[in-house]
């Protein structure tokens, strides 16, 4: 079975994306409802600052049509704070709160800081094993030591192992070249994948102010083969990538021949006040 490919944005909430995205007048409460229209899937960031009430999971899922699917990131208390110590308890909360999603919950990223290093492998070794296999997961590190020689092959086993993803990012703490060779030899059934951009100098989400056509080509010339190998792709572009989110998130749709929406025509079906 062919996979799926599943790309979206990291967030929904961008004020500035009410007239280039959102059609002129959609008020915050609507943003969720629009953005299912045009993408089939969502990397949740709020949910790295706390665990999300139940009232909050239940309200994105009932504003959602089914088939879509929200990638949430576990707490930064478990993986900033705790550095995936100590927290049995805090991981079983979230996951029992990630699990009201039902059929919409994608992979759940577990994104460390760059103070984790090869160091802290222990941690990594001891915290894997005890997530659930019924659930999905992706593995983010944040430091370039992770792909030396004499670490990257006892990491890769070990998510190989438990069926978990190496989350693959376009960022500025690894190669890009590194990456891409990581993108074609996936250690899960699924590939994770964030395209973040170099740094945080942008600050006007309304449009696009960075030319990455060349990184997305790249990146699209290793992810083409993925989904007839079984593979399933979930893809989140940053605002910080090229300036504004969701027009990334297009130009990688094409290239991956998904159809994107029309941004201009997702008003149509929903009430946007």
């Amino acid at each position: 079975m062919a996979g799926r490919v599943l790309i979206g944005t990291q967030g929904w909430n961008y004020p500035a994306w009410v007239g280039p995205f959102y059609p002129d007048g959609t008020r915050p409460a609507a943003m969720l409802s629009l953005y299912a229209q045009a993408f089939g899937t969502v990397e949740v960031d709020s949910t790295f600052y706390a665990i999300p009430p139940v009232n909050s999971v239940r309200g994105w899922a009932a504003r959602t049509p089914d088939g879509f699917i929200f990638s949430l990131k576990l707490p930064q208390e478990i993986t900033h704070e705790r550095q995936l110590r100590r927290s049995a308890a805090e991981t079983e909360l979230f996951i029992e709160r990630a699990r009201l999603l039902g059929p919409k919950l994608g992979p759940i990223l577990v994104q460390m800081g760059p103070e984790f290093g090869p160091a802290d492998f222990d941690a990594l070794e001891a915290f894997i094993p005890t997530l659930p296999g019924d659930l999905r997961f992706a593995v983010e590190l944040r430091r370039s030591e992770w792909t030396k020689p004499d670490v990257l092959p006892d990491l890769l086993g070990l998510l190989r192992d438990h069926g978990v993803a190496l989350a693959l990012s376009d960022g500025r703490w690894m190669p890009r070249d590194t990456v891409l060779e990581l993108a074609m030899e996936p250690t899960a059934g699924f590939h994770y994948l964030r395209w973040m951009g170099p740094n945080r100098d942008l600050t006007d989400f309304s449009h696009v102010q960075v030319d990455r056509a060349a990184e997305v080509d790249a990146w699209a010339g290793v992810l083409r083969g993925l989904p007839a190998r079984g593979i399933d792709i979930f893809g989140y572009a940053n605002n910080h990538f090229e300036g504004h989110s969701p027009s990334s998130a297009r130009d990688i749709q094409r290239l991956l021949g998904v159809a994107p929406v029309d941004p201009r025509q997702i008003g149509d079906q929903i009430s946007l006040f």
